[in-house]
Order: structure tokens, then sequence, then C-alpha cells
């Protein structure tokens, strides 16, 4: 047996053995997602033999940091599918679920190179998976081929749950890095850590730390790791854009920041305007109240990301905001922006319904559709029916469908004129049209063909 990926890793090694114990200890409850399915358990360790034997078969050399688990941690355990102690629902048994990404033929794409990397921008995904993800007339042999070459020289080595696993790059500049997958066909993830024994004791650390116990946190590997410390260091010494939007996100990813942090972040936001709107998240996120005074400049600028923060962070503080919101109504410009503007405005728990109604006549389909549905939600919605019956004029078949939606619950013979104008218009099924006018039709006995004999 060759031995040194042990030597090259033994001090490593060591010290995942020893903190797989303090996880256990740690997450005595298996709160951590996953946990009540591996338990922390690890079969042990494969031998050079198999090892030998999986790469011979696939023609591949596994890289030196995951053979020194399977060979000195652990392979497999009792967790999904015999998976061991690790992230999600831990590690997959070495040599099984290898069919996962490409389905049929491993043993034929598994040795190619690898074709996706961290940088990749989303242009680049959409081209290099545009014909599995779009191209219906593939024969079943296209498409396996096509998923072959997109997903080759990527190892399965656990799930994540539904469509969602992580792999190990087998070949090319990123070997032995960790990269999270959808085998439904959303962008690849890269975790950030340089290697597969990094990633795995980062899991460990943050277990071990309370981070994936407290429920504070988003999915393990996707943002980066570190303590706030660290992540404040890296931002304020990078130089590399990329890198310091990655130190904030993974500071967002943190349940609570600290006093000190807050501190050091507010210092950061006058000195850093590109990244302001992020500083000024990760103070909403913590501290809502230190975040006011922010959050208010930066209205002048941005009311999508104010409303979204508040609604993120502070919606039980939203009737607070009422007045600010309608001095700024004039602005609201973009559907997401008025999206999150409804947001906010149904957590005021008041009559918003005046603050909605100039939108309904608006030029863009999602806003007219949007303040339909919110209105909708009124209890009072019988006072605006008027709106609602413009609405079923809309030329938009999705905001005629919102309309109809939105009048649930609400019987009013006013409305039957504009019931029939679509009964009429609707012969056959269109966007779900038939079918909720129907719905809403039946709170008089009607359907869609009785109703042509009224009037």
């Amino acid at each position: 047996m060759n031995t040194y990926p042990i030597a090259a890793y033994s001090d490593q090694i060591q010290r995942i053995k020893k903190k797989i114990l303090e996880a256990k200890d740690a997450d005595k409850n298996y709160i951590a997602f996953g946990a009540d399915q591996h338990k922390y358990q690890l079969n042990k360790p494969a031998t050079a033999e198999k090892i030998t034997e999986i790469e011979n078969k696939y023609s591949i050399e596994l890289p030196d940091c995951y053979k020194s688990f399977v060979l000195t941690v652990g392979n497999g355990g009792i967790g999904w599918q015999d998976s061991s102690a690790g992230p999600f629902f831990g590690i997959y048994p070495l040599g099984e679920n290898m069919n996962e990404l490409i389905n049929v033929d491993a043993e034929k794409y598994l040795k190619n190179r690898c074709v996706i990397h961290p940088k990749m921008t989303n242009e680049f995904w959409e081209a290099l998976s545009q014909k599995i993800n779009g191209d219906e007339t593939m024969t079943d042999e296209e498409y396996d081929h096509e998923r072959g070459n997109l997903w080759a020289g990527i190892l399965p080595v656990g799930s994540q749950g539904c469509s969602y696993l992580h792999g190990v790059v087998l070949n090319g500049p990123y070997r032995g890095r960790v990269v999270n997958l959808d085998i439904d066909g959303q962008k690849p993830n890269f975790a950030f850590e340089k290697n597969f024994l990094d990633w795995y004791e980062r899991w460990l650390d943050e277990v071990i730390s309370g981070e994936l116990i407290d429920g504070g946190t988003g999915w393990f590997g996707y943002q980066m790791g570190g303590t706030e410390e660290e992540l404040l260091t890296i931002f304020t010494s990078s130089t590399d854009l990329a890198e310091k939007d990655d130190c904030l996100n993974g500071l967002l990813n943190k349940k609570k920041l600290k006093h000190q942090t807050l501190s050091h972040i507010e210092r950061l936001i006058d000195v850093n305007p590109a990244y302001k709107n992020k500083l000024i998240q990760n103070i909403c996120k913590s501290d809502y109240e230190r975040a006011k005074p922010h959050l208010m400049e930066l209205l002048k600028t941005d009311l999508l990301s104010v409303f979204s923060f508040i609604y993120w962070y502070a919606k039980d503080r939203a009737k607070e905001w009422l007045k600010v919101i309608e001095a700024h109504i004039f602005r609201i410009e973009d559907e997401e922006t008025f999206r999150f503007f409804t947001y906010l405005l149904k957590e005021t728990n008041t009559n918003y319904g005046s603050l909605i109604t100039p939108f309904a006549s608006h030029p863009i389909d999602e806003i007219r559709l949007q303040s339909l549905y919110t209105l909708g939600q009124l209890k009072n919605k019988k006072d605006y029916i008027e709106i609602f019956i413009e609405g079923l004029r809309d030329p938009s078949n999705r905001v005629i469908h919102a309309s109809l939606q939105a009048l649930s619950g609400l019987k009013d013979k006013r409305l039957l004129a504009s019931y029939k104008e679509l009964a009429e218009k609707f012969p056959i099924e269109q966007d779900y049209i038939l079918a909720n006018l129907n719905h809403r039709l039946a709170d008089y006995g009607l359907t869609n063909k009785t109703i042509l004999n009224h009037f």
C-alpha cells in the first residue's frame, strides 16, 4: 500500500478523529442537519485493495485528501444509504452511488475532464447545461451522453436531500475540491475549502462551536467559513471584489454578530461604498435598532434594499415605517421593489388599499398582478370591486388569473357581467382562467357555460 496520502495529511487526520468524538458530544440530541441519520458514526476504514479496485474499474485516481479519509478515518456508516458521519446526510461508502450524477456508464465518463469551475458565470453554466435543461428533442441515449459530459470528473460522495448532493472533483486544477450539486440542473456551488479534508474539518468545527446546532446558519459549505474576526480581516485586506463579497455573505450566514463586529462593520460603511448595502444588511440582521439610521440613509438611494431588509429581519416593526413608505411610493418603478413594498404593507395590519390601488393600472404587468393579489388579501376587499373588474378586463391573461384568484370569497352581483365577458372571451381553457372562473361562478350556482344565458 502506498502510504503517502496518509503521511501528507497525518496531523489533520488525527485532529479529525478527535473532533468527530467532540462533535458527537456537542450534539448529543443530533440537532445538526442529518445527524439523526448518521449519528456521528463511521464504519472501519476501506482497504488499500478496495481503493485499487475502484480506481482500476473507473480508470481514475482518487484525490489524496479523500483517499486519506476513507483509508484512515472511516468508510460508510449507519446513515442514509449507509453513509458515515459528515455534512448533511453524510459521506457515502467508497464505490457506492457512482452513477448518481451520470445515471449510466459512470465508467465511461467519470475519468473525463471536469468542465465546471468555481468562478464560472451564470452565462457559462447556462451554455454548458443548455441541452440537458432545455432540449426536449434528445433521445435517452443523447441525454445520458450530455449528462455524462456535464458531470464528468466528479465523484458523488454524499446526499444533501432531494436533488442535492456533494461531490469531489477528480481531476484538473480543482482536484480534491468539494462542490455542491443539483442533479435537476441548478448551477453548481463550490465549497470554499481547498480540499475534502478541510471541508470536512470545517463541518466538525461548526458542529462543535454550535453554529450548525443552533439553527442560525444556512446550508453548510455554501458560504465562506471562518470566525467573524477572520472574515472581517479578509474583507479589509483583500483586493478581490468577489472574495470581499464572499466574506460579507459568510458574516450574513452567522446567527447573530457580536457587538464589536457590528462596530467594525459600521466603520467600514463610508470607506467601502461598493459594499454599503451588504454591510448595512449585516447590521440589520443582527441589530435592527442599530441599523435604523443606516436604513434611513440608504432609503435615499435604494428602496428595494431597505424594504427587503426590513421584511427579512424586522417585519414586526413594519408599521413604524408606514409613513416613510408612503412618502416614497412615487419612487417605485420596478416589480421587485413593488413586491417587497406590498409585503411590508401586509405586515402593518392596516387598511393599505388606497396605497395599492394606483398600481392596479401600472404599465408593468407584474405590478398590476401583484397589486390585485395584495388587494385580495384585505378583509374589506369588496370596497375595491371596481379595481377587480378592471383587472378582469386586463389585456394580460396572468393579470386576469390573479384577479379571479383575488376575488375568492367575494360574492357580488356586480361581478357577473365581467364573468360572462370572460366566459365569452375564453371558450376553451387558457392559463387556468376557466378553472378559476368556474370556482368563482360556483358561488352563484353557475358555470362558464350556464352564465352565457344570463343577462
